[in-house]
């Protein structure tokens, strides 16, 4: 079937006068412009169903729908994943449009599927949070509407054991709790349109012929909340913004060639989607939140993978095992994530533990704290060692670098102390020399400040 570019009216008034150079001319203009057609025509691949039907054009296949977020959700994923937490689970409220920009002809101007795209960003973490189901639970509550009427059943009979003895029955039993709670929800929606923040180009025309070139900017903001589900306190908010380009370019010739009046109108414009642009913003912001409250930092995934497009899915560029899929914990042979413990060792074992520290800070956190618990416990003739990591985007000049990487020293040796572990027990394996400048890295979003080992 061909399909043509060009917008192309040929509007005809011939002279039944002879005019024999004049209609040479305009069968040399019908032929260039008939070329110029020809040229923005293309064939698309038809297939007939059944006899009798006509063709139905085939279009490009069905595939994934991928964003720019998609290394970075991987990226994050594993980083959450190898975490040594249990993975929360995020419910998803109504993401609506806020933006009020509606057209008679054209309808919302803003998608609609806020929410059902927030479960997909969710959904691309693949297994490293779990999602509840909140946003539609009409058919879950519907069955338990069946089952508390004894209507429920699956085929099968069930034996009930009462005071009066057991009794066999055709419906569904149910005792209640297994719908499992939820630890916080998303919630928020689309608030800004704003169209034609900047345009700009130009167009010249010269006896009826003429070209244009231009260009014009719009963008969307969004906000976003993240709420804990049992104090409903806000744990954290993001606000992103994103611009949108377009273009446009066209020549055009309007005139008359002897008798012959001829309007031609040849060019081209384009856009980034405006509602894939939304979907990307809306799953950096859902990576935002979820970095919130599983305390895993998302920067460095960001920095890495921010750019261009994979041709893979999130789930499909996952290196890392979730929790629940393999026992004990993440995956063996992978490298274990900021404040974790890895093979720790006793009764004469050795083993090693990986203590991180926030940009510039000298604190423990909660999880460091559990960490050194840990250490503390290993038996006479452990020896474990203590590798010191700082985020990689902590780049100090090395006077600064190496008075941090003392304060640290002294914290983890005071920390140790008050455990029981005594200074003497410990001793730097390594560090960086005062005028290193190199960083020395340590997975994706880390580098190596010190190495201590700690000798029971």
């Amino acid at each position: 079937m061909p399909v043509c570019g060009p917008e192309l009216i040929h509007r005809a008034s011939l002279d039944r006068r002879p005019r024999g150079s004049l209609r040479r001319s305009s069968r040399n203009v019908a032929g260039m412009v008939a070329a110029i057609a020809l040229s923005g025509c293309a064939t698309l691949p038809t297939q007939t169903f059944a006899p009798g039907e006509r063709p139905v054009v085939q279009g490009p296949p069905v595939r994934d729908n991928v964003t720019p977020m998609e290394g970075v959700l991987a990226c994050f994923a594993d980083w959450v994943a190898s975490s040594d937490q249990p993975p929360l689970v995020i419910a998803t409220g109504d993401i609506k449009d806020y933006t009020g920009k509606y057209s008679i002809n054209e309808g919302n101007a803003i998608t609609q599927g806020g929410a059902l795209m927030v479960y997909s960003a969710l959904g691309k973490l693949s297994g490293a949070v779990h999602m509840a189901e909140r946003y539609d639970p009409s058919i879950a509550e519907r069955e338990l509407a069946y089952t508390d009427r004894r209507q429920l059943g699956d085929g099968n009979s069930h034996t009930l054991d009462n005071s009066d003895g057991s009794q066999t029955v055709p419906w569904l039993p149910y005792f209640g709790g297994t719908i499992q709670r939820s630890d916080y929800f998303i919630v928020g929606g689309i608030t800004e349109l704003n169209y034609n923040i900047a345009s700009g180009g130009g167009e010249v025309g010269i006896n009826q012929i003429g070209a244009k070139n231009r260009t014009y900017t719009q963008s969307v903001g969004i906000d976003l909340r993240i709420v804990d589900t049992k104090t409903l306190l806000v744990v954290k908010t993001v606000s992103l913004t994103k611009q949108f380009s377009g273009y446009e370019v066209g020549f055009n010739v309007f005139r008359f060639f002897g008798s012959d009046l001829f309007d031609i109108n040849v060019g081209a414009k384009g856009q980034e989607p405006l509602q894939l642009g939304i979907r990307t913003a809306l799953e950096e912001g859902v990576t935002r939140l979820v970095s919130a409250v599983t305390d895993v930092d998302y920067r460095s995934c960001m920095r890495t993978y921010v750019g261009y497009t994979p041709m893979a899915t999130a789930e499909s560029l996952r290196t890392v095992a979730n929790p629940s899929a393999v026992a004990g914990g993440p995956a063996s042979g992978v490298r274990q994530p900021m404040n974790s413990t890895a093979a720790i060792g006793g009764g004469g074992g050795n083993g090693q533990a990986q203590l991180a520290f926030e940009f510039g800070s000298t604190e423990l956190g909660g999880p460091s704290s559990a960490r050194l618990d840990q250490i503390a416990a290993v038996g006479d003739g452990g020896s474990i060692e203590l590798v010191l990591l700082a985020r990689d985007t902590e780049v100090l000049d090395p006077g600064k670098r190496d008075a941090l990487t003392n304060q640290r020293i002294a914290v983890i040796t005071a920390a140790l102390a008050n455990r029981g572990v005594p200074a003497g027990a410990i001793r730097i394996n390594w560090r960086p020399d005062p005028a290193d400048t190199t960083m020395h890295r340590d997975g994706p979003g880390f580098q190596e400040s010190a190495k201590l080992q700690v000798s029971f």
